[in-house]
């Protein structure tokens, strides 16, 4: 069977992914995705595949609708917002995740950002790079002793970051409805009160209905003077257009974002915003954490085409076996 791959640098000669695929029978399009894709494109890439081996590439529902061989897609990551679930379900397409691969990378990566921000890294290493040595001035950093940084979601990642800030004296607290107590850190019953008392605010949630925008103008018009945003979570949780807005206006001190609405973002959206630490989605990308996921991946792949169903499924009622 043929099986789409875009997850970019997947290697067909790798004895624990596409190696297995290869012997095992299966056809591999290695389509990496390395840039914007569009709907249409992708619909034209996978025509005639049993299964996608992904990154974040579009399946809309008329993607998914126009691709009747297709029995699973196998995203490297946990996101799934790319993905039109529904019409997954609705054509019996199954949805497979990598869980917990690389949660300790993007705590890795938020830790990053946020000392990135309060050091002003980017800033300083322009400025050298530029012949000039500020030490005293707009570039003098500040630093994490005594913040109070608020972390927005207390899953696997945001109680990983939470377990990295411990020792950096700082005060840490987290709004999520779904986790009651975790050690070292204050729960607060509502995000707008985590937003005001907040020096740092850390996103690490799922991109839904319910998420999309979380962080709106209203909201940022309620954060402390001067605050910290770090986003590694999805873009879509965050208004950009009024983030960029209070960077220019000094309203807030600084953003670090890994994420974005659409990505790979506009560099002219981007232009002239200042005090904006950027990455492009590499938050849970490392070599180790590639190796697991893409093995993950692989793995469930192989398992939906021989006839099986994989834990890593999270649509399993949707699962339509082929015979």
């Amino acid at each position: 069977m043929k099986v789409f791959v875009s997850w970019p640098g997947y290697d067909p000669d790798d004895p624990a992914t596409g190696r297995r695929l290869i012997e095992a029978g299966h056809e591999l399009v290695l389509k990496p995705k390395v840039g914007r894709r569009t709907a249409d494109e992708l619909t034209s890439m996978i025509a005639g595949c049993a299964a996608a081996l992904v990154s974040t590439d579009p399946f809309t529902a008329g993607v998914l609708d126009a691709a009747p061989d297709l029995r699973i897609i196998a995203r490297v990551g946990v996101g799934v917002d790319s993905i039109d679930r529904l019409a997954a379900d609705r054509n019996g397409v199954a949805i497979s995740i990598t869980p917990g691969m690389n949660a300790e990378t993007v705590a890795d990566q938020t830790l990053a950002m946020i000392l990135g921000l309060v050091r002003k890294l980017a800033e300083q290493d322009r400025s050298v790079k530029a012949g000039r040595w500020e030490r005293i001035g707009p570039l003098t950093p500040t630093e994490l002793p005594g913040k109070t940084i608020g972390i927005v979601g207390a899953g696997t990642i945001g109680r990983a970051v939470m377990r990295r800030l411990s020792g950096f004296g700082v005060s840490v607290v987290y709004f999520d409805e779904q986790v009651d107590r975790f050690e070292g850190a204050g729960k607060l019953d509502a995000l707008d009160e985590l937003l005001e008392r907040s020096d740092i605010v850390s996103l690490h949630l799922p991109l839904t209905p319910d998420t999309e925008h979380l962080i709106s103008a209203a909201r940022i018009a309620t954060m402390k003077q001067g605050a910290l945003l770090v986003n590694t979570g999805r873009g879509g949780l965050v208004d950009e257009t009024a983030l960029f807005e209070a960077l220019r206006a000094g309203r807030l001190g600084g953003a670090a974002l890994d994420v974005f609405e659409s990505e790979p973002p506009d560099p002219a959206v981007l232009a002239e915003v200042p005090n904006l630490l950027c990455s492009a989605h590499m938050g849970g990308i490392s070599h180790e954490s590639v190796a697991r996921m893409t093995e993950s991946a692989t793995q469930s792949v192989l398992d939906v085409l021989a006839g099986s169903m994989p834990d890593t499924v999270i649509n399993r009622d949707a699962l339509a076996v082929p015979s």
